[in-house]
């Protein structure tokens, strides 16, 4: 089968005036259609940098230096900025890990989400029937009532789950979740992680799943790729991995989650 996203040989570098340090190394991951990939390493791994580097988000110093990223069929890394608008949350989108930071303050999350569809086309009549229908999906009680709220009145999980339908709001094929429920307690963590896998099977979506927490990954991913200090160590099936570890460091992240070797 042929991948929904293959990433290959993708290099990193933040560049200053006569030095460069290199902080996504030769990476190459492949995800296939409705598949989700587990990406999971320590604060200062690369994780997050890849995520923005396939969606060509990174600001400067930040620059991609070499590789490539395939995307049906398209290398994302050669488009134009105006076709990387039409890539951008209307084929690949991409869930933050702090929403009140990347929730806008001054609008109503309503309008957040509508405009997530209008600005790929969506006329406005159809926009505001669908956020109301996108808040249900994400389990946010009283909808209409709701998408007149801003941010700042809704709680955390609340909030994330505005940025889960904003993601969902095209239909993309691909979302990236760069650690989507650090910022939420246990309990509310455990809730938005299930919601998240059911909508992904519901609306058939691939997910690249950034996280620093095996255990997250023991229990969303089907593939993981662990990564350090900017290079991939170890990638295979979830179980494979959680059972017969190959790499030292990987074999410390699942002796930090109790009973990962069981799952």
């Amino acid at each position: 089968m042929t991948p929904l996203l293959d990433v290959q040989h993708l290099t990193v570098a933040f560049e200053r005036p006569g030095s460069a340090l290199t902080v996504v190394d030769d990476v190459s991951l492949t995800i296939q259609p409705g598949e989700t990939l587990g990406l999971v390493g320590e604060s200062g791994s690369g994780k997050s940098v890849t995520a923005l580097a396939i969606l060509r988000l990174l600001q400067p110093p930040g620059r991609v230096v070499g590789g490539q990223v395939l995307f049906e069929g398209r290398d994302l890394l050669r488009l134009t900025e105006s076709e990387m608008r039409t890539v951008r949350g209307g084929r690949i989108s991409l869930i933050f890990q702090e929403p009140m930071t990347a929730l806008n303050p001054t609008m109503r999350v309503g309008d957040q989400i509508a405009e997530a569809l209008t600005s790929h086309g969506v006329g406005k009549g159809d926009a505001r029937r669908r956020v109301v229908e996108l808040l249900d999906a994400v389990r946010i009680a009283d909808a209409a009532n709701r998408a007149r709220d801003y941010p700042h009145q809704l709680s955390g999980g609340m909030r994330q789950r505005v940025m889960i339908a904003i993601a969902l709001a095209c239909r993309p094929p691909l979302v990236i979740a760069d650690e989507p429920t650090t910022a939420l307690d246990v309990t509310i963590q455990a809730q938005v992680l299930e919601m998240l896998r059911e909508l992904k099977d519901r609306f058939k979506i691939a997910l690249l799943l950034i996280t620093h927490d095996f255990g997250v990954i023991a229990e969303m991913a089907d593939r993981v790729a662990v990564m350090r200090s900017g290079q991939l160590v170890e990638q295979g099936a979830v179980r494979q991995i959680l059972r017969e570890p190959s790499h030292e460091y990987t074999q410390r992240l699942l002796r930090a989650v109790p009973g990962a070797s069981k799952r």
